[in-house]
């Protein structure tokens, strides 16, 4: 059956994978101390992934047991494998889906404005074609349309992470006194702008961006620039 494989949006040059949700599940690996492989795909890949069934990644194809959706692969992973816990406590599962709920509704929308530009440029032609449909059909509006909103919706992102910064600022983790799965998913979502940009969005005395480095350090995430 062969090892742990993780499936993953890529830009052209095969190295960049900007998916929030995959970024989810390559902290789940690592926080449990699996190796693992990280296969980059298309948009037009994704279908054909593991024999099909799939619309999206991360897929997880775990020694021939295969799935989607990030937290369905968390929830696998805490119940197949040894190792340190991805909840840490009594009520980890429902922060969790919290941090997940707030990231879905309150910063991924304005942050797939931020990235639009940068995250089409990223991609080979045919995913651009994909990108460009996708979002048309999303937000009635093209990829220019949507990128020259960017610089105002940056300006006011900050503001958006004030939940996030007040949990911070009394405790090194999202999870509490260790890093957890609530902690992948908001490291995923700003994650994706920093592969994207190349740059932080926060100041560096910001609690956010204090944790977001302590979390790549953590996990041994080179920080992305450029």
């Amino acid at each position: 059956m062969g090892g742990i494989a993780l499936y993953s949006l890529c830009a052209a040059d095969g190295v960049r994978h900007y998916s929030p949700h995959v970024w989810k599940a390559i902290l789940a690996l690592r926080h449990k101390g699996l190796e693992f492989d990280l296969r980059p795909v298309s948009f037009a890949d994704i279908p054909r992934i593991a024999g099909g069934g799939f619309d999206s990644v991360p897929v997880l194809d775990d020694r021939g047991h295969r799935l989607g959706d990030s937290f369905g692969i968390a929830l696998h992973l805490e119940a197949a494998h040894s190792g340190p816990s991805l909840f840490p406590g009594a009520g980890q599962q429902a922060l969790a889906r919290l941090v997940e709920h707030h990231c879905d509704t309150v910063l991924n929308p304005p942050l797939s404005v931020i990235v639009v530009r940068r995250m089409h440029d990223m991609m080979d032609p045919p995913d651009q074609a994909h990108f460009r449909a996708a979002r048309q059909r999303r937000f009635g509006a093209s990829v220019e349309e949507l990128a020259a909103r960017s610089a105002g919706e940056a300006a006011h992102f900050p503001e958006k992470l004030a939940l996030m910064r007040r949990i911070l600022t009394g405790q090194d983790w999202v999870a509490g006194e260790a890093p957890g799965f609530a902690d992948h998913i908001l490291f995923g979502t700003l994650q994706w702008h920093r592969i994207c940009m190349g740059a932080p969005l926060l100041t560096a005395k910001d609690p956010v961006e204090q944790w977001f480095r302590r979390c790549a350090a953590h996990y041994a995430i080179p920080l992305a620039s450029g």
